[in-house]
Order: C-alpha cells, then sequence, then structure tokens
C-alpha cells in the first residue's frame, strides 16, 4: 500500500504561482509512475501531468504545457508540480496518483493508476 498526501494548495490571483507536492509513506515512490489530475465540481476528472520511475521523461496535458512543470525527488519520496501562469480556470482539486504500469500510453488515463491522494483544492481568482 502506498499512502500519498497533497499539500501547497491555497487561492493565488491570475498569472501567479503555486507548487504544489505528494508525499509518500508505505511504499518506496520510485518503483511508481506518478501523474496529476484534476477535477472540478459537477466535471470528469483530468489529466495534467505525469512522470516516469526516474523523471526522465514527463507527460503535460495541453491546457497546461508551458506553464506547469512536474518533478520528483525519489530520495524524498515526494513529487512536484509547479504552477505558473495560473488561470482561473485551472481552479480544481488537484490529486497526485501512484502507477504501476511501465507504458507511457497508460499514464493519460486515471484508471491505470493503483493509489490516489486526498486531493489539495487550488483556486486561482480573476
Amino acid at each position: 500500500q502506498v499512502q500519498l498526501v497533497e499539500s501547497g494548495g491555497g487561492l493565488v490571483q491570475a498569472g501567479g504561482s503555486l507548487r504544489l507536492s505528494c508525499t509518500a509513506s508505505g511504499r518506496t515512490l520510485s518503483n511508481y509512475g506518478m501523474g496529476w489530475f484534476r477535477q472540478a465540481p459537477g466535471k470528469e476528472r483530468e489529466f495534467v501531468a505525469a512522470i516516469n520511475r526516474s523523471g526522465g521523461n514527463a507527460y503535460y496535458a495541453d491546457s497546461v504545457k508551458g506553464r506547469f512543470t512536474i518533478s520528483r525527488d525519489n530520495a524524498k519520496n515526494t513529487v512536484f508540480l509547479q504552477m505558473n501562469s495560473l488561470k482561473p480556470e485551472d481552479t480544481h482539486v488537484y490529486y497526485c496518483a501512484a502507477t504501476v504500469t511501465y507504458y507511457s500510453s497508460s499514464y493519460y488515463t486515471d484508471s491505470s493508476y493503483n493509489y490516489w491522494g486526498q486531493g489539495t483544492q487550488v483556486t486561482v481568482s480573476s
């Protein structure tokens, strides 16, 4: 079992930045591909970014490409999501997730993930 805990969410003005963290316990994070997803009330959860086990490859949704950066520190069992140039439409609950799959094509799909955090709210005001 892997327990994931997100932190770093909050309220920020449009154009601002936030850095989300996801810390794992129970298992070594380097055994998992990691992803960030987000969900707004009444809407489906959507893919934001993912990173492979070594951190050598990252994948992004078109809506965040060039603004968000995913990274990981396996020694600290932590994954990060640096969010810059935030827009009001980035307002969501953000979730981190861990997957055992080795197929990068699966990183984009929430059903590929085995473990989820509880989520952290990000609110961007205009």
